[in-house]
């Protein structure tokens, strides 16, 4: 059973191509995902455009960002993928963008006081805040 499907994790980075499987959605991030895809899930998590920005180059450099005349590279497709992956999971978790907004901001006892969009930067970091998350979930101690 899968909680947070693909669809709803390429609903967050606003896909054109709606992948209905982890497999196919692997390969689209491995294609390179387009640059309003990690736009969308930075929206999603951001609503503040400076807080947005700011963000936006702690993924991709601003440089480097703009030399992407329109698609990521598999790397960078991965940070946006992994983004909209725990934003999907604390939204589904919360019930609320809002309240998943609140989360990932809000700086947390379980993850040594960082806040969880901190910590998910890196991959390990992202299975941390989704494992959180679950536990926040299930009511399991955290």
């Amino acid at each position: 059973m899968q909680l947070v499907t693909p669809e709803k994790i390429a609903s967050v980075m606003a896909l054109q191509s709606i992948p209905h499987s982890f497999a196919e959605l692997d390969d689209l991030v491995a294609k390179g995902l387009p640059k309003e895809a990690l736009k969308a899930s930075i929206q999603h998590v951001c609503k503040n455009t400076g807080d947005q920005k700011l963000l936006l180059h702690r993924i991709i450099p601003e440089a480097t960002y703009k030399r992407r005349k329109e698609y990521l590279s598999a790397e960078e497709s991965a940070r946006a993928e992994r983004l909209a992956r725990v934003f999907a999971t604390a939204d589904y978790v919360w019930d609320s963008e809002e309240d998943a907004r609140t989360f990932l901001t809000t700086e947390h006892a379980m993850l040594q006081g960082r806040t969880p969009l901190d910590v998910s930067m890196t991959e390990l970091g992202a299975r941390r805040v989704e494992e959180l998350l679950w536990k926040l979930y299930y009511g399991l101690s955290a």
